[in-house]
């Protein structure tokens, strides 16, 4: 029975995982957040992973407030590039497998088609160059590394668009949404199901793309959501970016390739739009 640890255990991923835990009994879960492990705490990570002979570890922990990483970028980088590297060494010396998950915050989204795992990155804001810094770290301390950069994650747990979407739909008669910055929501549980896909198969290393299928905007996202939630009360009007300033810079476009994680893997990928139905059911109920 191999051992799992399963890090940032208590965010929209985390959480995910530990449900998809129950379905997978035949590993043993190490499931920590900061409270339980420290991974800025380089000896404490390795004393961790020897001492109970982790074979496998899923880091799910992330700095991911993009505006506030402008403002923060020492604790941003030692969180999202440091302590990834210290997960990376542990996992090398124990000859354990690591799967890092990134963003697609690397690119500068000025591309007009899919984005390839093998396109050269281009990070236009803190949290896009530390997320980067720690795929790098990751690729280059282990040598049984997976990278999976993902997208516009949510989920029924933690605070995400989704559930602010519908918040602000049910207490505003109208809301203002970008329209002109193009990617592809994900739900977490789908990436988690991914991901234990490559724990059942065994990590193949390298750098892998995974949202769910399809093309939108925020704008028709928000559009989707409340459709979804049957919010009908409140108009939803499209925003150009520079009508809605932020600390950070997004990219307009972070569409991604997901053929290489669904050929090695033999997945199958839902549609965007079925799966944030499967995830608002779950809200309500």
């Amino acid at each position: 029975m191999k051992n799992i640890l399963i890090t940032g255990a208590n965010g929209q991923l985390g959480n995910e995982m530990r449900i998809l835990s129950v379905e997978n009994q035949e590993y043993n879960y190490f499931f920590t957040d900061v409270a339980e492990l420290d991974i800025c705490d380089e000896r404490a990570v390795m004393e961790f992973v020897m001492m109970n002979d982790i074979q496998i570890i899923v880091n799910c922990a992330a700095y991911t407030a993009v505006d506030k990483a402008e403002e923060n970028l020492e604790f941003c980088t030692r969180l999202n590039a440091d302590a990834v590297g210290y997960l990376a060494k542990a996992a090398e010396v124990n000859k354990a497998e690591f799967i890092q998950i990134s963003t697609d915050y690397v690119f500068d989204g000025t591309a007009h088609v899919p984005y390839l795992e093998t396109e050269p990155t281009c990070p236009n804001s803190v949290y896009g160059a530390t997320k980067l810094a720690g795929e790098q770290n990751a690729l280059t301390l282990c040598s049984r590394s997976m990278v999976i950069r993902t997208a516009w994650l949510y989920s029924t747990f933690g605070n995400n668009f989704v559930k602010t979407m519908i918040r602000l739909g049910k207490e505003r008669e109208s809301l203002g949404v970008i329209f002109d910055q193009i990617g592809t929501p994900t739900y977490a549980r789908d990436l988690a199901l991914a991901i234990f896909a490559a724990i059942r198969q065994g990590v193949v290393p390298g750098i892998y793309h995974f949202s769910n299928e399809g093309v939108c905007s925020w704008y028709d996202f928000t559009k989707a959501i409340h459709r979804l939630a049957g919010i009908t009360s409140c108009h939803v009007k499209p925003l150009h970016t520079e009508e809605y300033p932020t600390p950070a810079k997004r990219p307009h476009y972070s569409v991604l390739d997901k053929t290489k994680i669904k050929n090695t893997y033999h997945i199958e990928i839902p549609y965007w739009m079925d799966s944030l139905q499967s995830c608002i059911a779950e809200l309500e109920a």
